[in-house]
């Protein structure tokens, strides 16, 4: 890292537009420029660049990493070096030259804090991330600040509580006992759903700090199976409900990366002598299907647009193509840095340390505890009577539990948190993209036409000053998202919209977020993916070999474009690829047009590439990085409230789960379908994906292990394992 001192970037006699924006003058002391020669080497080249910076000014202050507008046509390298590879310069100039952000000291090392910590602050903006420089704007954090009820507020809370209904009842000195693990949605669940809710859960955190009768709360981890943006939301909610000074105390008994990373936001970490412990390091895989193909006769033929868009290799290909792996080794170094920084400051910890011990392999509990990773090894039982003992009970009284879902229940109306006049509506979009929801889908997702059908009312309606749009989506048919980027894009002209991503806003789910005013990512969402793909299934030679045949009398020249029963013709496969690429060219020149970049910068970032949120801010793609309460900040900026006014968030989009939906379900648990059944619907649903009438805009099948994994993409193995279970 360059030390910190004021700079203005100049490529040889030109100035760089923007610039300006990323400066802090000191109007009371005069800048001496001196110049000097810039280094930084991207991959095997040297680029050198002149820079004024001024040595003696202090204050005048702007850190190097992401977030600076460069014009390709001002970036002249210095007579007798190499020129820029065109190609690295949307990405790699940006994030090593300027950013308005200043970096607080939570998000960093110990020597980058301190660092950071003498600097003048220019805003709000969260920790550690970028905050608006793409657009020259500057954020809200939207950071929780803890206020006890006190006075005539406590009074009022405790009426409230005394009047509240009888499943809202808590006792005093009560600890919330939480379990989470597996798959967590990120929408809001009702009554009769059984799933662990995002929103719910971190409401929960919030009511907590502030509800006097919950003395703190003990937090079980199992497995996780969620995104790591999703995981970062709640770390950060642990980390606000802390400034409560109430304790957290957490119970791991499988100790993963993912689950450890959460759980070392506690403060207080215990494992059971046996606890599974597998603190191993992280790895991505990628299916390849091209050999089972080829074994059993089955000739994919695919179109993809984009270098990167890794949908058709999986189909078509034995092994990982150089950009494939080039695009998940960056992804995977991002959630590897992200782990080893978080985690050594948490434990005190340099990253050297936390790296070598990741290197050692552990997996026993007593090393944990060697090397101060968790408090002590303990089991449930003696975990209770410390808290017991913490509280003041006798051992032979009960200590007061709360379940989750028994809390979730308690209204924030009864803390005095419930919201002010001005609304701001919510809108939750997550799953697969779909134009019209098929007869028999009873599977969640987002159906193009029930959203539009929102996206309108909320625009005709004067009531919301602005409107949230919670994505978490991997695509899927490009029509739909297309349709629905215009009614944002309608619904953006009368009121403020945010885009808030939580595990990933790829390809379609991007295609829905660039609508958006403002868009936000965690740092490990998966988005961008900014890519089509469609294609057939020829199964001429499988249908030889097991004696089927299929005749067809069509009129038209390309009528049987989607035939199964043999391949392309030459002329059918150029018509076939023309119309990929024009879906292509629209999803691509429309986020260029949204992000206000000219569509050459967007084609370098494009090409399908899925990018980490963290990289997606310093490409242009996103505009900061932050959390839900972060994106409730930016919509009152952008709606003119106040920020320390109280809103009322609308969920429009809630849980579907029906008292009928929750019978029939139960009763199919204990019945299974005809195996037979379960293959015609897997065959349906695998040719339906690669049909040539549905252009995708979708993320392929990315599994991360030890990361949880994504399943879009992977219908072929159900297909399999549904074909196997058949006999």
């Amino acid at each position: 890292m360059f030390k910190s001192y004021c700079f203005k970037l100049q490529a040889v006699g030109l100035n760089v537009p923007r610039a300006s924006s990323v400066l802090r003058p000191n109007p009371s002391k005069k800048c001496r420029f001196s110049s000097v020669i810039v280094r930084r080497a991207f991959g095997n080249n040297q680029d050198a660049y002149q820079r004024i910076c001024n040595p003696d000014n202090r204050q005048c202050y702007s850190h190097l990493g992401d977030g600076i507008d460069l014009q390709r046509e001002n970036l002249i390298p210095k007579k007798g070096h190499k020129p820029v590879n065109r190609s690295l310069v949307p990405f790699k100039l940006r994030k090593s030259l300027f950013s308005s952000c200043a970096l607080d000291k939570q998000q960093l090392g110990t020597e980058s804090a301190q660092e950071t910590s003498r600097q003048p602050s220019l805003s709000t903006e969260e920790p550690g991330q970028n905050n608006g420089a793409w657009k020259g704007d500057v954020y809200p954090s939207g950071e929780f600040e803890y206020e006890k009820i006190d006075g005539w507020n406590r009074v009022l809370v405790e009426l409230k509580m005394l009047i509240a209904l009888p499943w809202e009842q808590v006792r005093q000195g009560s600890v919330l006992e939480m379990e989470l693990g597996g798959q967590i949605s990120d929408q809001l669940q009702d009554w009769f759903s059984s799933k662990l809710s995002l929103p719910k859960i971190c409401e929960n955190f919030i009511k907590a700090a502030l509800d006097p009768r919950i003395a703190g709360i003990y937090l079980h981890i199992e497995p996780l199976s969620c995104g790591w943006g999703k995981i970062d939301e709640i770390r950060r909610h642990i980390l606000d409900y802390r400034k409560s000074g109430k304790f957290v105390v957490c119970y791991i008994p499988v100790c993963g990366e993912k689950e450890y990373y959460l759980a070392c936001a506690c403060g207080e970490l215990y494992v059971p002598p046996g606890a599974y412990v597998a603190l191993y390091g992280f790895q991505v895989q990628a299916a390849f299907f091209g050999g089972v193909f080829e074994k059993i006769g089955v000739q994919p033929q695919v179109q993809r647009i984009g270098k990167y868009k890794s949908a058709g290799d999986q189909l078509t290909r034995k092994n990982m193509s150089k950009e494939n792996s080039e695009m998940l080794t960056a992804i995977l170094d991002d959630i590897y840095e992200n782990w080893v920084e978080k985690i050594s400051f948490a434990q005190g910890k340099t990253k050297g340390d936390i790296e070598n011990l990741l290197n050692e392999g552990i997996y026993k509990v007593e090393r944990l505890k060697e090397e101060g990773l968790i408090n002590d090894i303990k089991y449930d039982d003696e975990v209770i009577k410390m808290l017991k003992e913490r509280l003041g009970l006798k051992p032979e009284e009960h200590l007061r539990l709360v379940d989750y879902k028994r809390y979730s229940r308690v209204r924030k109306w009864t803390l005095g948190l419930s919201g002010g006049r001005d609304q701001i509506a919510i809108i939750r979009s997550s799953g697969n993209i779909s134009r019209v929801r098929g007869r028999s889908s009873t599977s969640s997702g987002i159906v193009s036409e029930e959203f539009i059908e929102m996206i309108r009312e909320v625009r005709e309606s004067k009531k919301y000053k602005a409107v949230i749009l919670r994505i978490d989506s991997p695509g899927g048919d490009a029509l739909a998202s297309d349709l629905m980027w215009r009614e944002i894009k309608l619904l953006a002209a009368s009121k403020p919209v945010i885009a808030s991503m939580s595990d990933v806003a790829a390809s379609g789910g991007y295609y829905m977020a660039m609508a958006a005013g403002v868009i936000l990512s965690e740092n490990l969402t998966l988005t961008g993916s900014i890519g089509v793909f469609t294609g057939k299934l020829s199964l001429s030679k499988l249908y030889e070999r097991i004696g089927f045949n299929r005749e067809i009398i069509s009129r038209g020249r390309f009528a049987e474009l989607d035939a199964e029963n043999r391949p392309f013709r030459p002329d059918e496969e150029e018509l076939f690829a023309r119309s990929t690429q024009n879906a292509y060219k629209q999803f691509r020149d429309k986020a260029a047009f949204s992000r206000a970049m000219s569509v050459e910068m967007m084609e370098d970032v494009a090409q399908g590439r899925v990018w980490s949120g963290k990289a997606a801010v310093n490409l242009g793609l996103v505009d900061a990085i932050g959390g839900f309460s972060r994106a409730v900040a930016i919509a009152k900026q952008k709606a003119g409230i106040p920020l320390d006014k109280k809103v009322s968030l609308v969920e429009l989009s809630k849980g579907s789960t029906s008292l009928l939906d929750f019978i029939t379900g139960g009763a199919q648990a204990l019945m299974s379908f005809p195996s037979s059944l379960r293959l015609d619907q897997s065959v349906q649903e695998f040719f339906e994906d690669l049909s040539p009438s549905g252009v995708q805009a979708r993320m392929d099948g990315i599994i991360f292990q030890g990361l949880g994994e994504h399943q879009d993409g992977q219908a072929f193995i159900k297909l399999i394992k549904d074909y196997l279970s058949s006999f």
